[in-house]
């Protein structure tokens, strides 16, 4: 009767162990997602579109970078499939610096 109660209890302890540790990748992939979407606004706000995409896609490896104008501003929003399937995305905006 133990045994079975013991491995009840760490089946749950590993399920919660894993749920643990794919939110934490989940929070890190975001924090990659939003960084890239913040670096790309900032080069494209510079006039260096090309390398903004460039730099966005290697800070957060595997996402969706699209860079539109909107009016006077700048908007970034990067997206891509974290752990699990989660959709993860981030948006950036800067004003473009004159010329």
């Amino acid at each position: 009767m133990v045994t079975v109660e013991a491995a009840i209890a760490v089946s749950a302890l590993l399920v919660a162990l894993w749920l643990g540790a794919n939110g934490l990748m989940a929070v890190t992939e975001h924090m990659r997602c939003t960084d890239a979407a913040r670096e790309a606004a900032r080069l494209t706000a510079r006039g260096e579109r090309q390398l903004g995409e460039e730099a966005a896609r290697r800070i957060a490896v595997g996402a969706d970078v699209v860079i539109s104008g909107r009016g006077d501003a700048i908007e970034v929003v990067v997206s891509k499939r974290g752990p699990l399937g989660l959709p993860l995305s981030a948006r950036a905006f800067a004003v473009p610096e004159p010329r």
